[in-house]
């Protein structure tokens, strides 16, 4: 018999959580699994890569506070096997509510370390009850540990599953991609991808990177964000003009594939994607000592290092010797592929989903 599942997100605009969702509705098997996904608001870039035999629920809810009783509605009405929450602020929500649905299994799937995310006060509230979930999806040791220590959340409920790396669909971008014509050949060209906000310290790397003015390495950022104008504007306070801001690019690969060094600067993360995406590009790495699975993915002088960017002289040294490294792109392919493509994790999540 076909299990019915409603996943749950705000929309599919092109962030982690919509795109770990959109492929894990993609290829559930269609003999075992019936996939629909439950959105806010249906816009965002993924929808274009939705199966159509993937339903799309449209509550048409701008604002997360008043999508409650919508979603409440929608699982009354359609009886799912297992509804499957993909973002914290929902899934704090939904987590009073569960106890409503007997028969149906509710699953979250944690986006962030949660202590480190959820700062206001009332959403916080809502994790007292979140063991009433059947499992609670970590993507990292970080996220796990966080739950139990911070939240009280149960071991037994809990369920360590990481992110996984499209390989194929990143090789595809490869092949037609042409070296940006910013990458010019006397300089070594530093990438760094991500949404400008605090959280991704972004503020650090230019301050990293003013200790780097007379090296030959060009920094440049891939990203938009609300903290934008007053990174341009720090930009311009420290003289970096060796910082190029690219804003959003459909390709990054295209910069990551001619790339000779890519730098994670986050103060945190749940589980990097790209990260593994730079891996992927045979690109080496260097991050940011903070929580979030980095030291999942990275594995030491293979495929790269990690370091406390608040130092921001020794950070600065770290760059100035990994830029001329020889390193060997296979290997941290290789390192990536080996423990994180796309058909590895995607069984963890089918065997999760029809075995709960």
């Amino acid at each position: 018999m076909k299990k019915s599942i409603i996943f749950i997100l705000p929309d599919l605009e092109t962030g982690g959580a919509e795109r770990i969702i959109t492929t894990i509705a993609n290829h559930l098997p269609r003999d075992r699994f019936s996939p629909s996904i439950l959105l806010l608001r249906k816009e965002g870039a993924y929808l274009d890569f939705l199966k159509p035999d993937v339903e799309i629920i449209d509550i048409q809810t701008p604002r997360i506070r008043h999508s409650l009783k919508p979603i409440l509605l929608e699982i009354k009405k359609r009886k799912p096997d297992i509804v499957f929450s993909g973002f914290g602020e929902v899934n704090a929500y939904l987590s009073l509510f569960i106890k409503l649905f007997p028969k149906t299994k509710f699953i979250a799937r944690e986006t962030n370390v949660v202590s480190q995310h959820v700062t206001r006060k009332e959403i916080r509230f809502f994790y007292k009850f979140y063991n009433n979930y059947d499992r609670i999806i970590a993507q990292s040791n970080d996220m796990q540990t966080d739950l139990i220590n911070n939240f009280g959340i149960r071991k037994n409920k809990l369920i360590k599953i990481n992110n996984p790396v499209d390989v194929d669909f990143i090789e595809e971008k490869l092949k037609e991609s042409e070296k940006p014509t910013e990458f010019s050949p006397q300089y070594k060209h530093v990438v760094a991808i991500g949404n400008l906000s605090a959280r991704k310290g972004f503020d650090n790397l230019l301050k990293v990177f003013s200790r780097l003015k007379n090296q030959n390495i060009l920094l440049h950022i891939l990203g938009d964000g609300r903290d934008k104008e007053m990174l341009l504007q720090m930009k311009e306070m420290l003289g970096l003009d060796h910082v190029i801001f690219h804003g959003k690019k459909s390709n990054p690969y295209q910069y990551l594939k001619f790339a000779d060094l890519f730098i994670l600067s986050s103060r945190y993360e749940g589980f990097p994607n790209v990260l593994l995406e730079a891996g992927t590009c045979g690109v080496y790495s260097l991050a940011n000592n903070c929580p979030g699975g980095i030291d999942e993915i990275i594995i030491d002088q293979i495929n790269g290092e990690i370091a406390n960017i608040e130092n921001h002289n020794d950070f600065a040294e770290k760059i100035k010797h990994a830029v001329h490294r020889n390193n060997n792109k296979e290997d941290i392919k290789t390192s990536i592929k080996s423990r994180f493509s796309k058909d590895i994790i995607l069984k963890k999540y089918e065997d999760l989903l029809w075995n709960i």
